[in-house]
């Protein structure tokens, strides 16, 4: 690849990179993930400066993953002597290509798809822009061959001008940021591995994924310097199955879960307010009952969990907050049921029967302290589901955890257990208060101001990336006691989601998100913009890049 691109300038670098990247196959849980950390890494093999130090180029391999990821890690050491360092990261790999329907076989061919949507009539935008030639398409394209593209061309170009670099860059691409963030988690490894044996410094992380419009006609060219947390918010609901000739006198699983979605699902009241930024309402991801056939009798159970963004909220108020609404919705679903039993008995003229509409609302940890007060052993019964294993999806196993405890239960009681389970993502974002925190603020908010002015680009600077992004696990807020609702409420976290809290806690890395510029990531008609991706965002990077380390270098000679 050195061949091919070095005589060239940086923007047709980073384009050929980026095509050739799109054109490998690297969707989520496949074998190509690994393709292309084994491609990138041979790219960068063919530099002279790997080439000649070999050592600072490897490959790591995620630790249990389950189809044997790999993380690719490359190192550049700056002319002057110094542990300061910059970490440059992205993730390769992409959702899956069903969306592109006919054209699956095109998903991964920039020219073919650029070729199909110049004659493509039914979106007039789509069509320009093919058009144009100031769009790149293709799965991957924006979200992020060309992010990893523009990294592999600045380790390219600092590796031949070292003499500009007051300290060192470490280069980290990983897979699973589509799923499970296996990649960057194992990798937290190497990096304190790394940062203990040779001392690192790690100055700033820069991740440079997608960034697009956040409404119609905006032509801003944002800047995250923190990225939002999340935890997946789970609800095992118990209730009084019955034949649906008495359905009157039971308590459908389904329906109290339809309650909780109302409550909960994209309602906004439930969002931070944090002003300036973009910021989300829960979404459900997940809503059905435990029915593995047809029957003409209630469900039993229903499962629903819930896509949960934080942003400077702690677990527990996430917690409390969630406790409040599934009890409020329980309470609505007891008065509807009631009455409309209550009225069934008006009109039938049936004697009334004496039944319970309370529906307990309980956690996960206070659950499994009432069954230990009631003498039941949890532990074997748990162990025998981990062991077991009937499912591999890890949301699934762990509702398979609940699903056991509450089946011990010999009150057999309608009952709501929340709890958490995997992902679970911290928030990483600059504080106000930490000295080190403001002074990256600051000294972003001057290379952009410079930039605006020497690219007419319209830059804005916000506090949190508004999707999820690897950035997350390079630092962590809370304590680890503030991390207990949490953890306390993630079934046999230790096992199955084990959370790197010393890890990162250690790495403690303030982390930037410049990213590439596209439209429609995880969609068919996913497009990069080139002109600003290529031909400007490398520079920026560049820039902030020379901006901290020299700012670094000064404060370690002070």
């Amino acid at each position: 690849m050195y061949q091919q691109i070095y005589s060239l300038p940086t923007e047709q670098q980073v384009e050929k990179i980026t095509k050739h990247l799109v054109g490998i196959n690297s969707i989520n849980g496949t074998i190509g993930e690994i393709r292309i950390a084994e491609e990138l890494y041979a790219i960068l093999k063919t530099f002279p400066y790997f080439q000649e130090n070999p050592e600072n180029l490897w490959l790591h391999t995620v630790e249990g993953d389950p189809i044997g990821r790999k993380n690719v890690f490359a190192f550049v050491k700056g002319a002057a002597e110094t542990k300061n360092t910059i970490i440059y990261h992205s993730h390769i790999d992409t959702v899956a290509i069903e969306d592109y329907g006919q054209l699956k076989d095109k998903a991964f061919s920039p020219d073919a798809l650029q070729a199909f949507f110049r004659t493509y009539d039914n979106d007039k935008e789509l069509q320009q822009a093919a058009q144009s030639g100031d769009w790149m398409f293709g799965r991957g394209a924006v979200d992020m061959k060309s992010g990893a593209a523009v990294h592999v061309a600045n380790i390219l170009y600092f590796s031949e001008h070292r003499e500009e670099l007051q300290g060192n860059l470490l280069l980290m691409f990983n897979g699973d940021e589509e799923s499970e963030h296996r990649g960057i988690i194992g990798a937290l490894q190497e990096l304190n591995r790394l940062q203990e044996e040779q001392q690192l410094n790690y100055v700033l992380a820069i991740n440079n994924d997608f960034i697009t419009p956040l409404y119609d006609g905006d032509e801003q060219r944002y800047i995250y310097t923190g990225t939002a947390g999340k935890i997946l918010p789970c609800f095992h609901i118990y209730g009084r199955e019955v034949h649906v000739g008495d359905t009157l006198s039971g308590i459908d699983p389904n329906f109290v879960a339809a309650k909780l979605t109302e409550r909960i699902h994209n309602r906004y009241d439930l969002t931070e307010k944090i002003p300036g930024e973009l910021v989300l309402p829960p979404t459900c991801l997940y809503q059905r009952d435990t029915k593995e056939t047809y029957t003409v009798q209630t469900a039993t159970s229903s499962h629903l969990y819930f896509n949960y963004f934080i942003y400077e909220a702690t677990p527990e108020q996430v917690l409390d907050q969630l406790l409040h609404e599934a009890k409020q919705a329980c309470a609505e679903v007891e008065s509807y049921l009631k009455k409309q039993f209550e009225q069934y008995i008006a009109v039938t003229g049936l004697p009334t029967r004496d039944l319970s509409w309370e529906i307990e609302v309980t956690t996960y940890s206070d659950y499994v302290q009432t069954l230990v007060d009631k003498g039941i052993d949890v532990k074997p019964v748990i162990a025998k589901v981990l062991e077991e294993k009937k499912a591999n999806d890890l949301r699934d196993l762990s509702f398979e955890v609940v699903s056991v405890l509450q089946a011990l239960d010999p009150d057999k009681k309608a009952r709501v257990i929340l709890f958490f389970a995997p992902p679970f993502l911290p928030h990483n974002y600059l504080k106000e208060t930490d000295k080190r925190d403001k002074q990256v603020q600051e000294s972003v908010a001057a290379i952009l101001e410079d930039m605006q002015k020497e690219t007419s680009e319209q830059f804005t600077l916000k506090k949190f990336f508004p999707y999820l992004a690897d950035g997350s696990f390079l630092s962590i807020h809370e304590t680890e006691e503030e991390l207990r609702p949490l953890l306390d409420n993630l079934p046999e976290w230790e096992t199955l989601y084990p959370v790197p809290y010393s890890a990162i806690k250690k790495l403690n890395v303030p982390s930037v998100n410049m990213g590439v510029y596209g439209k429609d990531g995880h969609k068919w008609t996913e497009r990069v913009y080139k002109p600003y991706s290529f031909g400007i965002l490398p520079f920026l990077i560049r820039k902030t890049t020379i901006k901290l380390l020299n700012e670094a270098a000064e404060k370690t000679l002070v």
